[in-house]
């Protein structure tokens, strides 16, 4: 396996695969990235770390007519979704992938991206775990769910690495990526942006913002884990569920303390309302719209 973009994605996987058995030959970065960080986290999975221009010429045919350096069998583009048509092209010039695989890791983005290594005979596949990636904490990739998308055998081969890093795969759609992509939206980074907000209405009550994440924590993790355990409707609490009307009212006044708080209490509440167990919903709605 070769892995090219040593960022938090490429990080993360080059370790499972490492920690799950599987040889990491090179780890691959481009001159705008850092040198020193590709070659530790190289170093970490007992790989070589290697600039991407050289990589491409170290695969260049020699003028004896024989490869220069031997070719990986599988490829993984770890870079931002931007760069991947425009790192699949420079790699298509050279003929010598063809009959390997290459995947990119991009949610929102379809094998489509790698056409010009599909038309030069490389089998190729999206695949894209669900998981969050941040500098701070690089997850476990055990049990994480792989979306697939590509190539018939790609895509097998795809299946072999997920269950080899002790994954879960499925197949989507091309046409369903970007609303795959905005699911997994919807339960990180947007989640993440309401607990900035939660921050805020902390420091209105004079919290730092350490003071509000301890507050929330146990109030936050057990909301998660009835979720996963009983779904939305059995995990459902508060005064919408109560119907009390006067509540969501004194919560909406309150909130116009807080930049930006009432228009989110709003946007989730019409959710609520329309899609979770409410007493009283006319009255709940009534409250919703009251300014």
């Amino acid at each position: 396996m070769t892995i090219v973009g040593p960022g938090r994605v490429g990080s993360a996987l080059a370790k499972a695969l490492y920690d799950a058995g599987m040889a990491v030959g090179e780890i691959v970065y481009r001159s705008t990235e850092s040198g020193k960080a590709a070659r530790r986290l190289a170093k970490a999975v007992e790989a070589t770390a290697v600039e991407f221009e050289g990589w491409l010429k170290s695969r260049s045919v020699a003028p004896s007519g024989r490869a220069r350096a031997p070719f990986p069998r599988l490829i993984w583009l770890c870079v931002g979704d931007s760069a991947i048509a425009e790192t699949a092209a420079q790699m298509a010039k050279d003929g010598w992938w063809k009959g390997s695989t290459v995947f990119h890791s991009s949610g929102a983005l379809t094998s489509d991206e790698l056409g010009l290594l599909r038309r030069a005979g490389v089998e190729v596949a999206s695949v894209h775990p669900m998981m969050t990636f941040v500098w701070s904490s690089l997850p476990p990739i055990h049990g994480v769910p792989f979306a697939l998308e590509g190539d018939q055998r790609a895509v097998a081969v795809a299946r072999k690495v997920v269950r080899t890093l002790g994954g879960e795969s499925f197949e989507i759609h091309k046409k369903d990526k970007p609303l795959y992509h905005a699911l997994g939206a919807f339960v990180s980074p947007l989640i993440i942006a309401q607990m900035s907000a939660v921050e805020r209405i902390g420091r209105e009550l004079a919290f730092t913002p350490r003071q509000t994440r301890r507050i929330v924590a146990p109030i936050l993790e057990q909301t998660v884990r009835n979720y996963i355990a009983q779904g939305p409707a059995a995990a459902f609490s508060g005064p919408m569920v109560r119907g009390d009307a006067a509540t969501v009212k004194k919560n909406l006044a309150a909130l116009r303390r807080v930049r930006g708080a009432a228009e989110i209490y709003r946007a989730l509440a019409r959710v609520a309302v329309e899609e979770l167990p409410s007493k009283d919903a006319a009255a709940i709605r009534k409250a919703i719209a009251s300014r």
